[in-house]
């Protein structure tokens, strides 16, 4: 193992072997980059992960957060985080040179979030500050451009998200923030949002908050939402820092996990002078703030990839380490040398689980970056669609799928400890309380399901989904015929055939009347998807390690099919044990994770409505 915080040489191989990233280079929007300046970007993401952000983690933690005076204060640790964040250019890795941004894919922020992402506390604050920036240069004026951008994206001032107020909660369209119109176009912001995560902090010398709120006179709903930028101090004319702008920090919360991430409650305009200009055209706010949490969404799904893959490798340490019991096979001879416990079977079942999901969470997550890519690198606009339907159809997943999954991960990986896993002297504890929010923000996964089976299958009469569907079968045709992973893709083809069924069956309810089977059962199809997206992904790189362990096998005289000879070959060349394992953790995946989802459409088939028909009352007497 390269790290503890993930395994480099899978990283490598979905980017470079799997997804070919280096072939953007050719096109004129990535031409100034190469290969190796991606890896160097890695390399670099690697030092500061190691040095910083990984050992900031437990500090992090224990020390949390702090509210004194109306200010928040941070864990002493992340400064160096931050300061190394801005200097390093992390915040405007995708942004435009133009602005002062790197002009980097989003692949390849990925790629690096995957190195961040473990300490997501941490990472809060420079994400959102990216997320802002990214916000500003799409929507906003040439004179907010030039306010605020170049101190978002240097990391002297910092972003947040305001959305979310206690009423309202994720239904946005309730809230109550009101913004009042002023003689000079500027508005006052009056109102209350909860759960902003970084909504206050010690690390940047101001903090602009992208604040939904309703102009006084407009409709109810979300048609009626605009955004407005509103700054801890106001913003003198020479761009320095002026007086403090009129809101409150009420409180921080007192969270299960990520306590060093400040989530705050807002109180803006108590005294009727909270400075706020809008961001883009009146009433167009959850367009524009749906660009950030679409890429809020992405980060939650790497937050579950980020949180798995650090679980999983401290587990499997642990199992190499950890002596316990004897060999099944001398279980009768109480003079038997104890053995890892990596050697038990049901240990190997978890470990290997684990890791099957961490390499189809990778895949998955560089995927659907790639995607918006590939959109950005094309002038073909029947392409450009494609790609950009994709990353919508698979946004959902990545966030759902993903955080689900990755609590599921940690929670394994403390299994994996046993009763040391459940005690806070060892690291997986923290990594599950930190990964359990990551089914809740951003759209709880319920949410994110309605989404996918009310919006997305459906998107330009079901054409990206039908896209997603052509994508799959291309890696099943690739290798429904390969003498060492057909069977697998016949597995996979079976099961994508179950998915095209299952959106026909969901069409075909809502066009009968029965529109509550699809509503009722969106969980359980998302995860359904999630499982058989997985599989197809899984496939494709199984069939990638097969034609590479078989390379690598006749460069060295190895004959495969000579088990002593190929076991020798695997234990002695990395690379070989490598493709192995890629074949067999997708082997495991496809032949005891998929098969699953024939439960799942069994029961969503059958139609049964009984959570919606058992009264209120008859939950407990």
């Amino acid at each position: 193992m390269s790290s503890l915080i993930l395994e480099k040489r899978d990283q490598q191989f979905v980017l470079h072997e799997m997804l070919e990233v280096n072939k953007l280079c050719e096109n004129p929007k990535f031409e100034d980059f190469s290969g190796d300046i991606f890896d160097m970007v890695l390399t670099e993401a690697q030092k500061l992960a190691e040095k910083e952000l990984l050992p900031a983690t437990a500090e992090g933690d224990k020390e949390g957060c702090r509210l004194e005076d109306g200010q928040v204060y941070v864990p002493e640790c992340f400064r160096r985080p931050w300061k190394l964040f801005g200097e390093g250019g992390w915040m405007a890795m995708c942004n435009s040179p133009e602005v002062g941004g790197q002009g980097l894919p989003t692949v390849i922020r990925s790629a690096s979030w995957d190195w961040f992402l473990h300490n997501f506390a941490c990472f809060m604050y420079p994400g959102l500050t990216e997320g802002t920036g990214e916000l500003v240069e799409e929507y906003g004026t040439d004179t907010q451009k030039e306010k605020y951008l170049p101190a978002l994206l240097e990391g002297r001032w910092a972003g947040t998200m305001a959305l979310t107020e206690p009423a309202a909660g994720s239904d946005v369209g309730a809230l109550t923030t009101k913004a009042v119109r002023q003689s000079d176009g500027t508005f006052l912001i009056q109102g209350t949002k909860i759960f902003i995560s970084a909504g206050d902090h010690d690390l940047a010398e101001s903090i602009i908050h992208p604040v939904l709120a309703r102009i006084e006179g407009d409709p109810a709903g979300t048609k009626g939402i605009s955004l407005f930028l509103v700054p801890k101090y106001l913003i003198n004319d020479d761009g320095s820092i002026g007086a403090r702008n009129d809101y409150e920090v009420a409180s921080i919360e007192e969270k299960l996990g990520l306590h060093g991430s400040s989530t705050c409650l807002l109180n803006f305009g108590d005294n009727g002078a909270c400075y706020g200009e809008l961001l883009g055209e009146e009433r167009t706010g959850m367009k524009i703030m749906f660009k950030m949490m679409n890429g809020a969404r992405i980060s939650v799904g790497m937050q579950g990839l980020t949180a798995s893959s650090i679980s999983y490798l401290y587990a499997l340490q642990y199992a190499k380490e950890r002596m316990q019991g004897s060999s099944l096979m001398e279980m009768r001879n109480p003079e038997a040398p104890r053995v890892a416990i990596i050697q038990h079977a049901d240990v190997r079942r978890m470990l290997l689980w684990m890791k099957t999901q961490v390499d189809s969470m990778r895949a998955l997550m560089y995927y659907t970056t790639c995607c918006v890519d590939r959109a950005a690198a094309s002038d073909n606009e029947e392409e450009q669609a494609k790609w950009n339907g994709l990353f919508e159809i698979l946004t959902p997943i990545c966030k759902a799928y993903n955080s689900d999954i990755g609590f599921k991960v940690c929670e394994t990986a403390i299994q994996v400890y046993g009763g040391y896993g459940y005690s806070s002297e060892y690291p997986v504890e923290q990594f599950l309380r930190d990964e359990k929010i990551g089914s809740i923000y951003e759209g709880a996964n319920g949410i994110q399901a309605l989404d996918l089976v009310g919006r997305k299958l459906n998107m330009k009469k079901g054409t990206y989904f039908m896209a997603l569907l052509t994508e799959m079968g291309a890696t099943i045709n690739r290798y429904n015929a390969d003498a060492v992973v057909g069977d697998l893709a016949a597995d996979v083809q079976d099961a994508v055939g179950v998915l095209a069924d299952m959106a026909m069956f969901f069409g075909q309810s809502a066009k009968e009347g029965q529109f509550m089977i699809p509503v009722n059962n969106a969980y359980p199809f998302l995860m359904m998807m999630g499982k058989i997206v997985s599989a197809w992904l899984l496939l494709w790189q199984a069939g990638l390690a097969s034609e590479k362990l078989a390379a690598l096998a006749a460069d060295k005289g190895i004959d495969l099919f000579d088990a002593a000879a190929k076991a020798a070959f695997i234990k002695d060349n990395k690379d070989a044990a490598f493709y192995s394992g890629k074949l067999m953790g997708s082997r495991f995946f496809i032949r005891n994770v998929l098969p699953e989802i024939y439960g799942t459409v069994k029961a969503i088939k059958n139609g049964d409505l009984s959570n919606l028909e058992i009264t209120d009352e008859s939950f407990a007497v």
